[in-house]
């Protein structure tokens, strides 16, 4: 349990930019940071990070939060264990009691796994430095390899003896329950360990926490697999994994530059000779979820291939994946006979720099290359491979890009460009067809569950426009939609939305600097006798809580919103504090408003201005009930004293509905 003291110095410690940049590539735009957004694949960057304000919001898939939320997020962590990362980065010491068997049982599974895993790292590296097998066998093995014992510590590797049950047995001893070790692929579904006799390279998440192992054999018996890997889990997606780059993502961040190898060793060889901007896509094509990792740091993939050309035919086809993401791809093939990590041991680090330098090729003409090799003087075979080229020029989303390399590979292939053109446009043409056949499909299964196709009303028309949700999750247009809300819309939530919305971003702001009142006391002074009459719970609890704050002396910020471990209420917070807009610097060119101040500057008329709005719809709202009482009264009622009561209520109302219009320069028809 964490004291609320720690948490306060926690969350006041963590910067939002700080955060997401473990993440993200992030790029300034004006006062925000920018980047490809990490809950969903996009090609154009909607993933705004704002400094001043310290949060994060993707205005394509409608996330964002503060930076625990992020890490709540994107690390799927609970609030506590996201606190405790936090606290790591920002070196500020937790007092913890150690976790008993109970408390275990009680967290969630994705934390019992992740705590599984953290248990078999450590027994795992134990059996590698301290038993007498480990030495000889495994930490031998790592040592002809030329690793360092500094790597080996830092990349988590290991060692299993030959023992049957040794580590799932040492497992159970210490109350982790099988059924995780199941899970995890740790233990088989007979009881005995699924890793035996094999040196054991840890697999890590963006955040550094082990999600899965491989395991390499050292016998010659090829009948045994010379690697056994973690089935998937709840912690644990193949697709969506790319060795070492928990390591790599600062050094390809700075580098601009992600190279992509196909091993373990591989990848450490390289880290330990100082060519960190590395990773491993682990013997498997590349997939969507492993490019739209790297998009994150940069545009830019650098793929080495160590010289079987059937291999690297296979691997070709999913690097179109690449190009669909809107990547640069450069090829490197190595000599034949040499991996990475054997050809930096023979060339050193500069020497391997140069040779990557010397002879990367771009990933198209690289392709045109091997496959018109392959074709020979065929013509079929050269039709067939000029579908393919033109395929995969299809695939680049940037339209100027697209057409540099339909120049250039007319160049290269002696076709008229003309006719490349064509073809490409066919292809594209038949892909946003497929694509838009699948999202119709998408959105019907969506809505078939008795809920309305979303329509567009067009005013005057009598008639309802369906539509779709944009392609890519990009944001939408100036103008255009928002994003839905799950919950319906009740009549006066946009006011008491945006009396929340001023609490948000504006409560802490002075009101009145010669009463010393701020605008958080003076809408808890005007609003806190209406607070029974608003409509949303969620808005209410809002004001709830600012009442209490000012009654506690305390300012209302959106920190007051932000630090409870309530998703609602901080999702509704970042939305009402992110916009997609900046305003344009007018007064650098000597344009200055005449008539008020700057918007963020204007909380005094903003807030007097939300105040009136809210009682004037609460009093319509008033207005209405009355009238309707007054509909019920008969004829015969009309002279009683409860209809004469009823009517000067009536009448009161609409004279301060009316001095409030007035306010407003509103007309009440």
């Amino acid at each position: 349990m964490i004291d609320k003291a720690t948490v306060d110095q926690i969350l006041e410690a963590a910067r939002v930019e700080e955060v997401v940049e473990d993440f993200v590539n992030l790029k300034r735009r004006g006062v925000n940071m920018i980047g490809r957004c990490p809950f969903h694949d996009e090609k154009t960057p909607s993933f705004t990070v704002s400094p001043s304000k310290n949060i994060y919001k993707c205005f394509g898939c409608g996330e964002g939060g503060f930076p625990v939320n992020f890490v709540m997020t994107h690390e799927n962590m609970s609030f506590p264990e996201a606190l405790r990362y936090l606290a790591k980065k920002y070196n500020i010491e937790i007092q913890e009691k150690e976790v008993s068997a109970e408390e275990m049982a009680a967290r969630q599974v994705a934390d019992s796994l992740y705590i599984v895993n953290d248990y078999a790292k450590d027994y795992f590296a134990n059996q590698l430095f301290n038993t007498d097998e480990g030495k000889s066998v495994g930490l031998s093995y790592f040592k002809n390899r030329g690793f360092l014992e500094s790597t080996i510590k830092k990349w988590n590797l290991g060692y299993t003896n030959a023992d049957r049950d040794d580590f799932t047995r040492a497992a159970i001893a210490k109350y982790y329950k099988k059924e995780h070790l199941k899970t995890l692929g740790l233990t088989s579904k007979s009881d005995i360990d699924f890793f035996r006799s094999r040196v054991m390279f840890a697999i890590h998440n963006l955040s550094g926490k082990v999600i899965a192992f491989g395991g390499r054999t050292l016998s010659s018996d090829k009948k045994i697999p010379k690697y056994m890997n973690s089935p998937e889990s709840e912690i644990y997606n193949k697709s969506k994994s790319l060795y070492g780059l928990y390591f790599a993502k600062q050094a390809i961040r700075k580098a601009d530059e992600c190279i992509m190898v196909e091993g373990y060793t591989d990848v450490i060889t390289l880290h330990q000779n100082h060519v960190e901007n590395v990773v491993a896509s682990s013997g498997t094509s590349l997939t969507s979820g492993q490019i739209h990792l790297v998009s994150r740091y940069t545009s830019n993939m650098k793929i080495i291939y160590d010289g079987d050309p059937a291999g690297i035919k296979a691997a070709l086809r999913g690097v179109d994946l690449v190009l669909e993401h809107d990547m640069n791809v450069k090829i490197v093939m190595l000599p034949t006979g040499e991996d990475p990590d054997s050809f930096m041991k023979a060339k050193g680090t500069d020497g391997f720099r140069k040779y990557l330098a010397d002879n990367e090729k771009d990933f198209l003409f690289f392709k045109i290359e091997l496959l018109m090799a392959d074709a020979g003087n065929d013509p079929i075979k050269k039709t067939i491979v000029m579908k393919d080229i033109v395929g995969s020029i299809a695939k680049i989303p940037d339209q100027l890009k697209r057409a540099v390399y339909l120049q250039e590979t007319s160049r290269v292939l002696n076709v008229d460009e003309a006719i490349l053109l064509s073809e490409t446009a066919k292809i594209i043409k038949k892909d946003l067809k497929k694509k838009d056949i699948d999202n119709k499909r998408k959105n019907s299964r969506n809505n078939s569950n008795n809920h309305p196709k979303p329509t567009l009303a067009i005013p005057g028309s009598g008639e309802e426009e369906e539509f779709f949700p944009m392609d890519d999750g990009e944001p939408p247009p100036p103008g255009g939609f928002s994003q839905p809300s799950a919950a319906p819309v009740l009549d006066d939530e946009y006011q008491e939305r945006d009396i929340i919305r001023i609490l948000v971003n504006h409560g802490a702001l002075p009101y009145d600097e010669e009463n010393n009142t701020s605008v958080g006391q003076h809408i808890v002074a005007n609003v806190r006798a209406d607070i029974d009459k608003i409509d949303n719970p969620l808005y209410k609890t809002m004001l709830e809580m600012a009442i209490s704050a000012i009654d506690r002396g305390d300012p209302v910020t959106a920190e007051l919103y932000a630090n409870t471990q309530d998703a609602d209420m901080s999702s509704i917070t970042v939305e009402l504090m992110a916009d997609p807009y900046t305003y344009a610097d007018w007064e650098q060119k000597g344009v200055f408003l005449q008539t008020q101040k700057k918007p963020e500057e204007n909380q005094v008329l903003d807030t007097d201005q939300a105040i009136l709005r809210f009682r004037l719809v609460k009093i319509k709202k008033l207005i209405d009930l009355v009238e309707k009482r007054i509909n019920e009264f008969s004829v015969d009622q009309n002279s009683s004293e409860d209809f004469m009561l009823t009517m000067k209520v009536l009448q009161k109302l609409k004279i301060e509905r009316s001095a409030i219009a007035k306010e407003l320069n509103a007309v009440i028809f």
